[in-house]
């Protein structure tokens, strides 16, 4: 089965070439590389997590601190003083990502403190250690600063959003809370490389009088319900195993890339940070396509037609349907992977859920867990599938806008 077709393939084949010319490093890295008993990048890679896991933010804005962190920590290894080899690298990425992290978490300073400590105690003292540290203090202060006031912090993200009139197809708060619309912010935010947030916007939802929309509220309504009858208790694990933040899934899929990478330190940093920018990206145009057609939920559609009394598997999100917010992460991140991978994993990699403790699954490539995405949203009784695949196109388009023009992240 091809994998991509038509203009994704094309994007794709645009992505590769970028990808190569956005670091200017050799396919292979050299082998001493695996041979070091601390990864390095891996080791930031996990510091990072944990610390983006403290405290309480939005999605976006946690995106957000992972690509000011590695962007900064990618740009400060990519030039190495002659004679200082890899114990420059790893100084200015912990130093960076250090920097960035203390500055957007300061919650999180005693872990990121204790990390940088741990790193720099390997690394012998020296002109290469000084060198390294003080490249990514730079590098990563001046991303903050260039970043400052672009409108994803917690506060503008989530700004008061008045309710919409009730009309038949409307966005509506959602039961059982009715909670105010979230993520309305993120429209209005600044993105790392698009130039316009509406760039890739999708084509309308289908008209509420369409057989294609009567078929997807059909599927909702019979697949999605709490109590439906028709869903297996397979499509129920994949919609709950699939419930929980796009970021926490994705974070494990992303660093399986990571770990089979053999790669250049500078190569590894690029890949986790174009991910992040790309992602950033996808959100903010998700947002404007949200609420520029302001969707009901299918929850609301339901109720209001024949099933008064309709009850989703899994409560629905506080922002409208369509597109699906998954599926635009999904979308985004398969499309990064591919572009700068190929479409298969090296191995076998296996993730976790936070929605579903204790559950695995095992992939052998990035398009699966689209494709479960799309399922897990509709199974869940959250969005429509046409919801769904219209946020893996969104998600596609933007991160292959991202790929081609990453270079100018490096200027």
């Amino acid at each position: 089965m091809t994998f991509l077709t038509g203009g994704a393939w094309r994007r794709t084949v645009a992505g590769i070439a970028a990808a190569v010319l956005l670091v200017g490093l050799p396919a292979a890295a050299p082998a001493a590389a695996a041979t070091k008993k601390v990864d390095t990048v891996l080791e930031w890679y996990d510091v990072t997590a944990v610390a983006v896991a403290t405290g309480t933010r939005p999605q976006v804005t946690n995106s957000r601190a992972w690509a000011i962190g590695w962007l900064a920590a990618a740009r400060a290894v990519r030039t190495v003083p002659i004679g200082t080899a890899h114990h420059y690298r790893d100084a200015a990425l912990a130093s960076a990502i250090h920097t960035a992290l203390s500055s957007l978490i300061p919650e999180a300073a005693p872990t990121l403190d204790a990390a940088l400590q741990a790193t720099l105690t390997r690394i012998p003292d020296g002109r290469a250690e000084e060198r390294g540290i003080a490249a990514g203090q730079a590098q990563a202060r001046s991303l903050l600063a260039q970043r400052a006031g672009d409108g994803l912090d917690s506060a503008s993200v989530n700004p008061a959003y008045p309710a919409p009139e009730p009309a038949p197809g409307i966005w509506q708060p959602t039961p059982p809370s009715f909670g105010a619309a979230q993520q309305a912010g993120n429209r209005f935010a600044t993105p790392f490389l698009l130039d316009r947030v509406d760039r890739y916007r999708p084509a309308p939802p289908p008209a509420l009088d369409s057989a294609r929309y009567r078929t997807d509220l059909a599927e909702v309504r019979a697949y999605g319900a709490a109590d439906s009858v028709v869903r297996t208790p397979q499509q129920t694990d994949t919609a709950t195993f699939w419930l929980g933040s796009s970021l926490t899934l994705y974070t494990g899929i992303l660093r399986a890339a990571l770990a089979q990478s053999t790669r250049h330190v500078a190569w590894r940093a690029s890949l986790v940070a174009v991910f992040h920018v790309a992602l950033v990206d996808t959100q903010i145009a998700t947002s404007d396509a949200k609420y520029a057609y302001l969707r009901w939920r299918p929850v609301t559609a339901i109720r209001a037609g024949a099933d008064p009394d309709w009850t989703p598997l899994h409560t629905t999100p506080a922002h409208p349907d369509y597109p699906s917010g998954h599926n635009t992460y999904s979308g985004a991140a398969e499309q990064v992977l591919t572009a700068l991978i190929g479409p298969r994993a090296r191995e076998p990699y296996t993730i976790g859920s936070p929605s579903q403790p204790g559950a695995t699954r095992t992939y052998r490539d990035w398009r699966r867990p689209t494709l479960e995405n799309v399922d897990a949203r509709v199974w869940s009784g959250i969005h429509t599938r046409t919801a769904d695949e219209a946020g893996v196109e969104l998600g596609r388009d933007v991160a292959a806008h991202a790929v081609r023009n990453a270079s100018l992240l490096f200027r």
